[in-house]
């Protein structure tokens, strides 16, 4: 009896310490807000993306929430360039409601992990905003007939993926 006690207390630490070493070993969670902050600090997109990082702060909460959490998400990230075609940046993003601007976001979000191929098979894209972008040869187009080209594609993140694209896409005229 104290033998398979001894056996069975033995078995019980290994799963333990097995499971411990496997639980250290997972990759670190990078949510699609941690990857845009990254890439905005080096490398070839370096401070592009400022006025898009201050706007999901100055936007609703959830929108924050939802990009740093667990679901998986394709993100249509505008450049800083697009936002200056609008006459936005990082110090007068805050002169939109948030409303306004938390609408403007969502507008950039699809639900899913939605790779390149995957958006170049879609002709209609629907949005966390409900609306729809439109998709035409990696170009996106709004509900306002403007369109934003997809300049960079397949940016991983843990809860999903980011593509580039070269102009704010609108719901709706601001």
């Amino acid at each position: 009896m104290k033998r398979s006690l001894a056996f069975l207390l033995v078995a019980v630490l290994i799963v333990i310490s097995v499971g411990t070493s496997a639980f250290a070993a997972r990759p670190e969670f990078t949510s699609i807000v941690d990857v845009a902050i990254a890439v905005n600090s080096e490398g070839d997109f370096a401070g592009e993306f400022d006025t898009l990082i201050a706007a999901i702060l100055e936007a609703d909460p959830a929108v924050l929430d939802t990009l740093s959490g667990r679901g998986q998400f394709t993100v249509f990230a505008p450049t800083d360039d697009a936002f200056a075609a609008l006459g936005l940046d990082e110090d007068n993003i805050d002169e939109l409601d948030e409303d306004t601007l938390t609408q403007i976001l969502l507008y950039h979000v699809a639900r899913g992990r939605r790779d390149a191929e995957s958006v170049l098979d879609s002709s209609r894209i629907r949005t966390l905003q409900g609306g729809f972008l439109m998709q035409e040869d990696g170009v996106l187009i709004d509900n306002l007939d403007r369109d934003a080209e997809i300049i960079v594609t397949d940016v991983p993140a843990t809860n999903g993926i980011i593509h580039v694209i070269d102009a704010v896409v609108l719901p709706f005229a601001p």
